[in-house]
């Protein structure tokens, strides 16, 4: 296992969509456990990821209590390495990590079409 301690992860994403689908090839990849939290599922927790991130896209990724707002997998995996949380590893995904939405997958809560989020 490639992480070096237990850390405490909470990610506020969608079902679909391929800026979620990226974040937890991250997690997979550095065999991670996290909190998986459907915002779409639950409005309350899309609050909550709104009011902790002080903005309305997604993903979000509390790691150790920081949180990274309207994240790419691979900005979760630069932060993770950078911090030291993890140790680089091979890994046979071929999960994009920074894919957006395609047509069909809501970009933003209440909306089909706007700027990045997942």
């Amino acid at each position: 296992m490639s992480v070096d301690k237990k850390i405490t992860i909470r990610a506020y994403l969608k079902p679909s969509c391929g800026w979620s689908r990226g974040v937890r090839a991250v997690f997979a990849k550095y065999q991670l456990p996290f909190e998986d939290i459907n915002i779409i599922a639950n409005m309350d927790a899309y609050g909550e990821m709104v009011r902790k991130s002080g903005q309305r896209l997604s993903p979000c990724v509390e790691i150790e209590g920081e949180m990274l707002a309207d994240v790419s997998g691979e900005e979760v995996e630069s932060y993770l390495l950078s911090k030291g949380l993890v140790s680089p590893v091979a890994s046979a995904d071929d999960t994009p990590l920074d894919r957006g939405c395609h047509d069909g997958e809501p970009v933003e809560m209440g909306s089909w079409k706007g700027s990045r989020g997942s």
